[in-house]
């Protein structure tokens, strides 16, 4: 081969090298566990993640043990209940995740996983940020944009149809939240619902998708995210990584009080 040729071949070597081992900018771990009615998204989701941590340099750890939470919580700059509550975590693994949130960690939670028992892990229930009360049938509703200026809401109307189900939450522990996006009772049947169950429609107050500040760190919560569908959705994946890029670095917020 000509010295040119060499070169340039060895520049290309370089290059691809070079894109290959691109510094990544945070690692996040996803826990997400297969449950009696949420685990056809599994799959998608893990898809829909990795691509989402290429395309935007991060890595991911993906898992449906949580045994994870037994190694170094550490390393990771957020880790992500998706779907997956934290009463799966038992005493010791919940004591090393307060401990990562105490030292600066943070959280992201997605639909399923802000459900947990009443009294079952406190701490859990107030970094979650509000309790989850009767299970409403999937409808389609309008959401809302509350807060333009956060990173989950960029890229997303005003009013925005979407088909979810829409949590009915209380605030027992008066936790104080921040609210992204709300629901529009008046565009579905707030009291559609399991049977055996009833509800109070929340009003004109009805968040669906908040973040705030727990110990030293920060958490992001969307209750959307129902069903595996919704995981290929370019909008709802917007959502997602805007609250995951928030969590993690801190950065991105338009006005308001912005604590790193």
């Amino acid at each position: 081969m000509k010295p040119f040729l060499i070169t340039v071949a060895a520049a290309t070597v370089l290059v691809a090298a070079g894109d290959t081992h691109a510094d990544s900018q945070f690692k996040l771990l996803v826990l997400a566990m297969p449950g009696k009615y949420h685990y056809e998204y599994i799959p998608i989701a893990r898809d829909s993640l990795e691509r989402l941590a290429k395309l935007h340099s991060f890595e991911v750890t993906y898992t449906n043990k949580p045994g994870v939470f037994d190694g170094d919580l550490a390393q990771y700059g957020a880790v992500m209940f998706l779907n997956t509550p934290g009463e799966e975590l038992n005493p010791a693994q919940r004591a090393k995740f307060e401990a990562y949130m105490r030292g600066g960690g943070n959280a992201v939670v997605v639909h399923r996983a802000a459900i947990t028992p009443p009294n079952g892990w406190v701490w859990y229930e107030k970094l979650v940020g509000r309790s989850v009360g009767p299970h409403p049938m999937l409808q389609t509703g309008v959401v809302t944009v509350v807060d333009k200026g956060f990173p989950a809401a960029f890229g997303l109307p005003d009013r925005w149809i979407w088909s979810d189900e829409f949590y009915v939450t209380t605030n027992p522990y008066d936790v104080k939240i921040n609210t992204v996006l709300g629901v529009d009772e008046s565009s579905y049947d707030p009291t559609r619902i399991w049977p055996g169950q009833s509800v109070q429609p929340m009003g004109k107050d009805h968040p669906i998708a908040w973040y705030h500040h727990v110990e030293k760190g920060r958490v992001f919560v969307t209750t959307l995210g129902h069903n595996g569908e919704m995981y290929r959705d370019p909008q709802y994946l917007g959502h997602l990584v805007g609250g995951i890029y928030w969590a993690a670095i801190g950065k991105g917020q338009v006005g308001g009080a912005v604590r790193q």
